[in-house]
């Protein structure tokens, strides 16, 4: 940072962007050749730019990732690896602690202090990874103050709770919030969900106690129970946070929370509504990490992949998703958008809600207050000349023909729809009043899915399928012996049995022999007989390859797939 270039580049951008003034930045300039120090540093100690600004700018001149250390909720274990003394001194902030891959992020205003990173190599072993962030000195030395010398785990905070009172008046202004146990402990219940892999945090007030819940690998977990009196206090905390009214109770409330923990933007979206014990809130989390998958990563089969890649190939049409909510339709095609994103074409979404912020993609919000429902903003979106239009879900006839109406003229449109499989999404669509000469040669194809927890690798255990699971699977009963796996439960798990969860899929693709199928109003039997003379593999299909691969076990995908219909079928 000392080095020339820097300095040039550094003063050069912030006029450019219109931050400082000509004057201000050979001011600045003057100043330093007296004191020697950084031109950074010097520019926010004469007042000329914030502290914030400037962390931003250094980051983008030196190629580093800047973090605001005001919206970050720090991981307990990476505080617990130094002492505040030692923080102090190579000044910088640990964020995240990673155990499993032995990796820590750390906030730093020089991240090209050397001296300090061995200083920490030292101190944690020399195999540590450590993942460095742009951070203001400032910010860095009220961040040590604020987060060392505070209980952060949610165990150690709940015996503070208990021991004392919080008072709730000062709890709803930001005087020193961090003294507080009850907004440590809402951080730390937010941090722990995320580090949990959660979906969702549901806060939810009984008539003696407040019973805290995580839905994880779509399945609710009951994390923590506290005393009710302490309900309102973790309600007024969360309402602060996203924005919301404090003295509303009764009405139902939709915020949005933004922050940073293990050194990346965490979004939570809140809902609170009123039950009979007092409100009920739940936040969904939407880590934009784990929001996007590259179309390799989704485990397709390859006959599958080749599918989705010739429908995506088309250049007009509407490519739908179908599966139950909570199935994963929204990450899907996210991730087949994230596929096709570039500058030369012009990518436009609608939703409800947008849930991650996609770079180079126009999203828009469905606003009914502005009467802008998804068919409405289809028409608008036509006028903004876009090449690929997203449409968040076909709900009405009216959407549907809009969908259909904007494939029709050259447009690639994607979508989704509530139906049980992938063939079933036609009669869905003829359901609510699509005709079916608008269906036929407009729809490239269709994508089912459900969301399967996975094995735990550690501690899954191997067995021979008895008759029954044989004949689920597809095997013979005279064939050959094969191993499939039962959940056990270990330390690495939670003793869950299960750890993350993958799709299972089924590609349809459309043809001209599909497509008169339709206008000739075949039954599901004849559509899957012609779908499956082309290499049609169903969710079931799907769901036993992934038992056989050892990867899950016939009990989970029976919860999401119904599997005697290979008993039929064989």
């Amino acid at each position: 940072m000392s080095d020339h270039r820097p300095k040039v580049m550094l003063g050069e951008l912030l006029v450019e962007k219109g931050v400082v003034s000509q004057d201000q930045l050979r001011i600045a300039l003057t100043e330093q050749k007296n004191q020697g120090k950084p031109l950074g540093k010097m520019l926010v100690e004469m007042g000329f730019v914030s502290e914030g600004v400037m962390r931003d700018m250094l980051g983008e001149v030196l190629g580093q990732q800047s973090v605001d250390l005001t919206k970050v909720v720090v991981d307990s274990e990476a505080v617990k690896l130094v002492s505040k003394e030692f923080a102090k001194r190579v000044h910088m902030l640990p964020i995240s602690y990673d155990k499993a891959n032995n990796e820590l992020t750390v906030a730093m205003s020089n991240t090209f202090n050397v001296v300090a990173l061995d200083q920490i190599r030292s101190l944690l072993g020399e195999k540590v990874k450590i993942t460095t962030l742009l951070a203001g000195d400032v910010e860095i030395d009220s961040a040590i103050d604020q987060f060392f010398g505070f209980e952060l785990s949610v165990d150690g905070i709940i015996r503070e709770i208990e021991t004392g009172e919080v008072d709730q008046i000062s709890l709803a202004s930001y005087s020193n919030e961090y003294s507080q146990p009850l907004v440590r402990l809402v951080d730390s219940l937010l941090s722990d969900a995320v580090k949990r892999r959660a979906s969702d945090i549901h806060f939810e007030p009984e008539e003696t106690f407040l019973r805290i819940r995580y839905r994880i690998d779509g399945v609710m977990r009951q994390i923590r129970s506290l005393h009710i009196k302490y309900q309102s206090m973790i309600t007024v905390r969360l309402k602060v946070m996203a924005g919301l009214n404090i003295a509303e109770t009764r009405a139902p409330q939709d915020g949005h929370i933004s922050l940073q923990l293990f050194g990346r933007h965490v979004d939570f979206r809140v809902s609170c509504m009123n039950t009979t014990f007092g409100e009920n809130i739940v936040l969904r989390i939407l880590d934009r990490q784990k929001g996007i998958m590259t179309l390799e990563d989704m485990d397709f089969t390859e006959d599958s992949l080749a599918n989705l890649k010739l429908m995506m190939a088309r250049p007009e049409g509407i490519i739908l998703v179908t599966g139950p909510t909570g199935s994963g339709k929204t990450t899907t095609l996210y991730s087949l958008l994230d596929s096709i994103n570039s500058e030369s074409i012009n990518i436009m979404t609608l939703e409800d809600p947008v849930e991650y912020p996609l770079t180079q993609i126009r999203q828009s919000q469905v606003n009914p207050l502005a009467k802008m429902g998804f068919a409405d903003g289809i028409r608008a979106m036509l006028r903004q000349d876009p090449d690929v239009i997203l449409v968040g879900e076909i709900r009405d006839k009216e959407t549907a023909e809009m969908a259909m109406r904007a494939a029709m003229t050259g447009h690639q449109v994607y979508s989704t729809v509530h139906a049980n499989s992938a063939i079933k999404a036609l009669s869905r669509l003829i359901d609510i009043g699509v005709p079916k000469d608008l269906l036929a040669g407009n729809i490239i194809g269709v994508l089912g899915q459900r969301l399967i927890r996975r094995l735990c690798s550690y501690c899954r255990q191997p067995y021979e399928p008895n008759a029954i699971e044989r004949r689920l699977l597809g095997l013979d009963r005279g064939g050959p012996a094969v191993t499939v796996y039962r959940n056990m439960g270990c330390s690495y798990c939670d003793y869950q049995g299960y750890k993350g969860r993958q799709a299972i899929l089924e590609v349809l693709r459309f043809d001209e022999e599909l497509d008169e199928l339709i206008l000739h109003s075949a039954s599901f039997r004849d559509m899957e007989q012609a779908a499956r003379k082309k290499g049609f593999h169903s969710l079931a299909d799907d769901g036993v390859r992934c038992v056989l691969d050892g990867r899950t076990n016939i009990s989970e995908v029976s919860r999401v797939v119904d599997l005697t219909q290979r008993i039929r079928q064989n």
